[in-house]
């Protein structure tokens, strides 16, 4: 959908935060990196700060031994893997998202750059599972006020320093009543 107001501007790169009060258990305090947008297609990101306790030699036996993270990405096709990366053209048919962010690739390189040693865990994050939205239906959820956009921030994406507190880091980044709000703890007590 086509607007001029820039808070409702859905590209790729940008990250999707939950506001405040979402509900839904699946987006609670979520921050998603938005790896592909189409206004007549919908748009697919990752969630960035929800890790899953496992490795990705955990879910493919057929991978080189590799010690890097599985994060949950999203609700949809959780029978699937996804990957982020900063290899660039290293990896044949990866797409750039953001600065130094690249999204997808030839699978096979992927497990021969990891076989070469030429890859490591600082440089891909996998996912379980995608986020997605379709034609739409993300713009809809913007201006229902479930999410607002922010910038994409490269240490976000690959820094493990901001994955456990990622949502109020970026609320607080925002300022005004978000910043107030993301320092609230996440159950709060009224008696």
């Amino acid at each position: 959908m086509s607007t001029k107001n820039k808070d409702l501007e859905i590209a790729v790169g940008k990250m999707l935060v939950a506001e405040p009060f979402m509900l839904d258990p699946n987006f609670k305090r979520s921050v998603i990196l938005i790896c592909d947008h189409h206004e007549e297609d919908g748009s697919i990101g990752f969630v960035l700060n929800k890790t899953l306790d496992m490795k990705i030699n955990d879910l493919l036996a057929t991978f080189p031994v590799f010690d890097a993270e599985v994060y949950y990405g999203g609700p949809v096709q959780t029978d699937t893997i996804h990957y982020i990366h900063t290899l660039g053209d290293l990896l044949p048919n990866s797409v750039e998202i953001m600065k130094g962010v690249w999204f997808g690739g030839d699978f096979d390189e992927l497990k021969n750059l990891a076989n070469l040693e030429l890859l490591e865990a600082k440089d891909i994050r996998f996912f379980v599972g995608y986020s997605g939205w379709g034609t739409g239906q993300l713009y809809n959820e913007l201006v229902t006020k479930s999410w607002f956009l922010a910038e994409g921030d490269f240490n976000f994406v690959f820094n493990k320093k901001y994955f456990d507190g990622m949502w109020a880091t970026v609320l607080q980044e925002e300022g005004g009543t978000k910043s107030v709000i993301g320092q609230m703890p996440k159950l709060i007590s009224l008696s």
